[in-house]
This record gives C-alpha cells, sequence and structure tokens, in this order.
C-alpha cells in the first residue's frame, strides 16, 4: 500500500518544489519592480507564505507594465509620431495655447506631453439619458467618421440602439469605428459585432492577451470611455453602454452619473487618444481631421490627460497628487471607488490642514464588496483632520468628478483607487475655467442633497467581524 501512494506523493512534493521556485522568482521580480511599498510588501510576503496561490495570481494581477502599447505622445520612434508632431507644430497651436497657467496647469501639461488649448466649449451631461441622447445626435449628424469606444458595450436595449445608429451612418458611407474592452464587454455577443462588421463598421476589441509578453495580464483593463464624431465633437465620462445607466437595473436602481460634450481643439486631444488605443488593437493608422480650430472666442481652458500603465510615470497618481496640494479652498472628490494609498491620503490630511474643504462622495450602494468595505477603514484617520465622507443614497453613484477651489474641475473615467491609477488606461479632463466649475459646483450641491455623512462611529458601530474584514480588504488594496 505504501508503494501505491508513493508516486502520487512524489508529484505532489515535486509540484509543491516548483511553486516555491516560481514564488521565490516573482518574490525577487516584485522587489526589483514594484511601483509602492504597500503593494511590494503584500506580494513579497504572499509569494513566500503561500506561492501555490500567489504565483499563478501574480501572474495575471502582479505586472505593472503593459508591454508594446503604442505610446505615441510619448515616443516619437511609432507611425502616429507624425501626427504628434503635426499638432504640435500647426501654425494655429500658438494662438490656442491657454494663457496666464497656473502650476497646475503647467504640470498636467507637461504629465499630457500637449498644453492646454482655450478656444473650447464644454457641457455637463448628467446620467444617462442626457448622455446617450447628446451622443446619438452627434452620432446622426456626422458626416465623415465616428470613433466610438466604451469598457462596457451590452446586447441589450440601449446597446440596440447605439448598433442601428452605427449601421445606419455606416451604410451612408460614414466610416465608423468601434473598439471595446473584451474583459469589461465579455458577455457581448457575436452576433452584435458580426452585425456591424457586415454592415461595414470597423469592429475590434482592446485585449492584453494577444502579445507574448502580456499572454497572462488580464489585469491591464483599457476603461476608457470615448466618442468622437467628425473631429469636432467629443463626448468623455463615466457612461458604459447599458440599460443600468439608464437606470434601469431593478437592483441599483437609478445610476447617477456624469459625462461631458466638448467641442473644440481640444477634440483633437481625445481623438489622439482613440487612434493610440487603435493602433494597438487593430494595428491600423486612422486618416482622420488634424486641424486646429477655436469653437469659441475667449472659450474654455481645457486638457486632455489620458493615463495608463504604459506610461513612462505614474501619470494620474501624479496628477492627483498635484491638484490635491493646489487647493486651498475646497477639495470635493466624487467617486464610487476610493482606496487611496497612503500617499493620497497623506495629501488629504495635509490639505485639511491648511483649511481646505476636503469631501469624498462615495455610493451608499455597494457594487463591488471588496472596494466598498475598504472605504470604511479610512474613516477614523480621516475625522481626525476633518476630511468629511458623504455616501450617496439615491441609487447607485458611478461619477468620478472633482472640484478644486472656484477654478477646477475634472470630469473623467479614473477611479480613486490603485486600478484606476495604476493598472487601467483612463481618460481625464480638465476643465481651468470659472464658469464651468461653477456648473460643476451646483450639480454637486445638488447630490450632496441626497447624501447622509459618515463618521468613525459607522465604522466602529459595525460588528467585530465586519470592521475586520474592511481591514483586511483594505490590506489587500494595492492587489485590487
Amino acid at each position: 500500500m505504501a508503494l501505491l501512494n508513493q508516486e502520487p506523493l512524489a508529484i505532489l512534493a515535486e509540484l509543491l518544489i516548483l511553486f516555491y521556485l516560481l514564488g521565490i522568482y516573482a518574490a525577487i521580480h516584485v522587489l526589483n519592480n514594484g511601483r509602492t511599498s504597500q503593494g511590494t510588501i503584500a506580494w513579497f510576503v504572499a509569494l513566500l507564505t503561500m506561492p501555490y496561490v500567489a504565483a499563478p495570481l501574480y501572474l495575471v494581477f502582479g505586472y505593472h507594465k503593459f508591454w508594446g502599447y503604442v505610446k505615441a505622445r510619448r515616443a516619437g520612434d511609432n507611425q502616429l509620431g507624425a501626427i504628434v508632431d503635426a499638432i504640435l507644430k500647426n501654425p494655429n497651436l500658438d494662438q490656442l495655447v491657454a494663457e496666464n497657467q497656473t502650476s497646475l496647469m503647467q504640470v498636467a501639461s507637461d504629465l499630457a506631453r500637449m498644453p492646454f488649448s482655450r478656444g473650447n466649449r464644454a457641457r455637463l451631461l448628467v446620467d444617462g439619458q442626457a448622455t446617450f441622447e447628446a451622443i446619438f445626435e452627434a452620432i446622426e449628424q456626422a458626416e465623415h467618421y465616428i470613433l466610438v469606444q466604451f469598457y462596457i458595450l451590452r446586447d441589450d436595449e440601449l446597446g440596440q440602439q447605439l448598433k442601428s445608429r452605427l449601421i445606419e451612418r455606416c451604410k451612408a458611407g460614414v466610416r465608423v469605428y468601434l473598439l471595446y474592452d473584451d474583459v469589461g464587454s465579455y458577455q457581448l455577443s457575436s452576433d452584435y459585432i458580426h452585425e456591424l462588421k457586415a454592415a461595414g463598421v470597423e469592429v475590434s476589441g482592446f485585449t492584453t492577451l494577444s502579445r507574448w509578453k502580456n499572454r497572462f495580464c488580464i489585469n491591464f483593463r483599457n476603461h476608457r470611455k470615448i466618442v468622437v464624431v467628425d473631429g469636432k465633437k467629443a463626448f468623455v465620462g463615466g457612461h458604459n453602454v447599458g440599460d443600468e445607466y439608464l437606470g434601469k437595473d431593478p437592483e441599483f436602481g437609478r445610476w447617477r452619473d456624469t459625462h461631458v460634450a466638448l467641442e473644440g481643439p481640444v477634440v483633437k486631444g481625445i481623438q489622439l487618444v482613440f487612434c493610440e488605443d487603435w493602433f494597438w488593437a487593430a494595428e491600423q493608422q486612422l486618416d482622420l481631421d488634424w486641424s486646429l480650430q477655436a469653437c469659441e472666442e475667449p472659450g474654455m481652458n481645457v486638457l486632455t490627460l489620458p493615463s495608463g500603465p504604459a506610461d513612462s510615470r505614474e501619470t494620474c497618481t501624479l496628477f492627483f497628487m498635484e491638484a490635491i496640494s493646489s487647493a486651498r479652498k475646497r477639495l470635493w472628490i466624487v467617486s464610487p471607488y476610493f482606496v487611496p494609498d497612503e500617499q493620497i491620503m497623506t495629501a488629504l490630511q495635509l490639505a485639511v490642514l491648511r483649511g481646505v474643504d476636503v469631501r469624498i462622495m462615495l455610493p451608499a450602494k455597494a457594487d463591488h464588496m471588496l472596494v466598498y468595505l475598504s472605504s470604511f477603514s479610512y474613516l477614523r484617520e480621516a475625522e481626525q483632520t476633518g476630511i468629511r465622507f458623504f455616501r450617496y443614497d439615491d441609487g447607485f453613484l458611478h461619477q468620478k468628478v472633482m472640484l478644486v477651489d472656484d477654478e477646477w474641475a475634472v470630469v473623467g473615467t479614473a477611479n480613486f483607487d490603485n486600478r484606476s491609477f495604476r493598472i487601467n488606461f483612463e481618460i481625464t479632463m480638465l476643465f481651468a475655467d470659472k464658469p464651468f466649475a461653477s456648473e460643476v459646483e451646483a450639480m454637486l450641491i445638488e447630490d450632496f442633497k441626497h447624501c447622509h455623512e459618515v463618521t468613525s462611529k459607522d465604522f466602529f458601530g459595525k460588528p467585530w467581524w465586519y470592521r475586520l474584514v474592511s481591514r483586511v480588504a483594505r490590506l489587500s488594496s494595492p492587489l485590487q
């Protein structure tokens, strides 16, 4: 009997040895390449103590660089470099660059590798109905081309409405390009894609598994939501394409989200972001309109700030750190997911000590339980310095908005967590414009009316096991 059990035991021992060797190798890798101390320590301990679990997870979630992504704005050695050069050398550019730039504007411009442009027009789109009515109207008026990109694209009623409009414009001779994230849109039916392609629409998924070095990297997601029409109108914000974004999900009810419609020179920056992603996904350079013209005088000062794991710097983290540090009066942050690292939390506490009104608006309902639980653990240290937390009660809060003092507003796709700061491809629109900031202020004041303020009592009033799970969830935040 002992002889019969010897072979399975030997195989098990060999597997354990293999996993421990893989764990040691991965631990060395994370020591050399980890971006944050919390993430490095978390992975290092897990890989050495539980390599049979952590090593496979590290293959999927551990890498911080997205190898091979076309970095058109940051490198001049690819096919899109000529487009970037043409924009920067455009004779009209000097007349469209924003004047009297603050230090925050200069930092943001350097991170984006593009200047703030003036002569822009922007319109807030509150919730799904207003957003998709505006997007569909622009699509129906398209004459030359339409660029559409979403993280989540569903084959439901809203998805069918989008599909029918894209097919109609394509049959009218308009070039149509549709890009979706493979993981975010994993439920999208093949029939949906086939109908679009059969009508002449160019369709591609943004996959991170098609290149050898990224063969396990489902962790890198393209979280951007972009629509560009004829290079003249663009839409960016928190909405994806799904019926729940119109408030039709019976579990969440109203879906509180924000998009922004844009016109002017800044549209070309948004268009360039789409082209970078399309080039990676389809290996195709698009022939588009790159002319620069103001739509208003003087118009708004706006900047397109793309960020992601292909950046040579932590673009998203650096921008939000600078924005927090620049606040002198007010800092209102709205995000469905709030899992900041130590440096962000410290910057928020310092802002309060400077006399800044720091408020964090989060959803009262949870769609990602681990992230939801993590946010409770910040209440005590935040309360000690005066950071105020609010939970939104009127449905599910999904907007990604920030208001800095009286002149800065931010609307985009980035959440306030490690995934958006370091792992996902995101796009953020920055507005250095007092009238637009006033509109955002009025919108958020209305949102605060539907919130209740939470304190550390809400955390310590929970059962011991709930508090323990929240602490564990926070410890795992670098891995989320």
